[in-house]
């Protein structure tokens, strides 16, 4: 078995809940980090510079360990979307996402404190929402309210029935954290899955 601590920069109970399948032991830490895009960054670039900032920003706390790094970024006609925060944020996204295509960019860093080794990738997601009413967006939100997820729709959940298609590398990438891409990052460290 690997001989480091496997480290999650992450507060987030999406993304907690999904590494426990690989069941190996982790502990959680909070990256303290601004999250606001920069300018004329795209929002592929936008994911992979922050899940790479997050498993950096716990890595002085960790020096002896795998720290896994994550966030997502939509996009939408040119637009990045994050979480909403709020209510009238959600549905302003849902209204703006009805109908369309949406790339969802999950980037995932895995980063050797101990060796300073650092694998960043992007697993990409397309999702299609139905042509929703003004009345469906709101009986969602009400029900679920997933305001802390970026695109305003839990596809876990049952926000799984705003969508008519969905595409990509990775499911487990559009709840938050791509295990397929995180399996074959530390299998290159050496770590035994089985």
């Amino acid at each position: 078995m690997n001989s480091q601590l496997l480290v999650l920069a992450s507060t987030s109970p999406y993304r907690s809940e999904l590494l426990k399948r690989l069941q190996l032991p982790f502990i959680t830490a909070a990256p303290d980090i601004d999250e606001t895009p920069r300018p004329l960054e795209t929002a592929r670039d936008t994911s992979m510079r922050l899940a790479r900032e997050k498993a950096r920003a716990v890595s002085s706390d960790y020096p002896n360990a795998l720290i896994i790094g994550s966030d997502q970024v939509a996009l939408l006609d040119g637009n990045q979307l994050g979480k909403p925060g709020s209510h009238d944020n959600a549905v302003k996204q849902l209204r703006a996402m009805r109908g369309k295509t949406t790339c969802f960019y999950t980037a995932l860093t895995l980063f050797n404190s101990r060796t300073g080794h650092m694998q960043t990738d992007v697993a990409e997601n397309f999702v299609t929402l139905r042509d929703l009413s003004d009345e469906e967006i709101e009986g969602y939100l009400r029900r679920e309210q997933p305001y802390n997820c970026a695109g305003s729709a839990k596809s876990e959940g049952l926000g799984i029935a705003l969508m008519s298609k969905m595409t990509g590398d990775d499911p487990n990438a559009l709840i938050g954290l791509p295990i397929m891409l995180l399996t074959e990052m530390l299998r290159r460290e050496n770590v035994k899955l089985f």
